[in-house]
């Protein structure tokens, strides 16, 4: 039997209650009669703010009291930002559903300069991805690389009170959040890499609730999940996590997929990039032989492996 209801885990951040708002919103267009409802929670990642999420824990994080509230029955799903899914998934949750990529392009964010190229020798970027700072060594190794958590409101409020000259953000964050005019410059591929699946919003649910699972998969965007599940599939192969800088976009094309990986090294700016191509119906092993393109570049020496 169909659930005539549906409550949805969900952190306590704007741009989180937006995903999962959207969502619901979806749901009830597609089910006419289905009820609702948001269930806030608050993670441990929200919580843990005056330290480098690699290290305490990772993006994990974000997704164990969501878990728990599933597994406790408190609710029938959750709504995560990609970005944050770990590349392998506790046992016995599955993603149903992936929406419509948005812009996956990171922002450049400053009240005072258009873009990297023009930020003075020395300034201060911040930023706690370790992707992001090995790709900012790279392009500009004289900057000064500082930490930067929080949700996006809180760390807007501290590049206006003067903490930061620049900060990098997430295009599709701001612009879920009506603040696509605080975008000073895309930095986007092929020469910038965004996180495995960024911009991509994604259901988790529990794999045995069949019915849940049904009601779900109408919410699904195929070519999303071909591209997010080869850029995950290279990040799951080189034991990525928020640990490890690590860069990757697919494309879907009329030809298949297309992917394009990274691993850089913060400390020295060094990038390793590879690519390939391959069927839109096996994303995971070109993700897997992107994977392979970097290790034998030396990839190893910058997993800590």
């Amino acid at each position: 039997m169909s659930p005539t209801a549906l409550r949805i885990a969900t952190r306590k951040s704007a741009l989180a209650l937006w995903q999962a708002e959207h969502v619901a919103g979806l749901l009830r267009a597609a089910h006419p009669g289905l009820r609702v409802e948001l269930v806030p929670l608050s993670t441990r990642g929200d919580e843990i703010l005056d330290k480098p999420l690699a290290s305490v824990g990772g993006k994990g994080l974000f997704l164990k009291e969501l878990e728990v509230a599933m597994l406790e029955g408190r609710a029938e799903l959750a709504v995560h930002s990609l970005k944050d899914v770990p590349a392998e998934l506790e046992p016995g949750f599955t993603l149903p559903a992936m929406l419509p990529r948005a812009d996956a392009a990171d922002a450049f964010v400053s009240n005072d300069h258009a873009g990297l190229a023009t930020l003075p020798h020395g300034a201060r970027v911040g930023t706690s991805s370790l992707r992001r700072q090995a790709q900012l060594r790279a392009m500009r190794p004289d900057l000064t690389l500082l930490d930067l958590r929080g949700n996006v409101g809180t760390r807007l409020q501290k590049l206006d009170a003067g903490h930061y000259d620049a900060i990098v953000l997430a295009c599709a964050g701001l612009e879920r959040l009506g603040l696509h005019d605080r975008i000073r410059a895309r930095l986007s591929a092929p020469s910038w890499l965004p996180a495995p699946g960024q911009a991509a919003i994604a259901i988790e649910a529990c794999a045995d609730h069949a019915a849940i699972l049904e009601l779900l998969a109408v919410l699904d965007d195929a070519e999303t999940r071909q591209a997010v599940t080869a850029e995950r599939a290279m990040n799951h192969a080189l034991g990525g996590s928020c640990t490890v800088p690590v860069g990757a976009w697919c494309t879907v094309t009329e030809h298949g997929l297309h992917l394009r990986g990274m691993v850089g090294d913060v400390a020295s700016g060094r990038l390793l990039i590879a690519e390939a191509a391959g069927d839109s119906a096996e994303p995971v092993p070109l993700g897997k032989q992107v994977a392979e393109l970097l290790f034998a570049q030396g990839a190893a020496a910058f997993l800590g492996s």
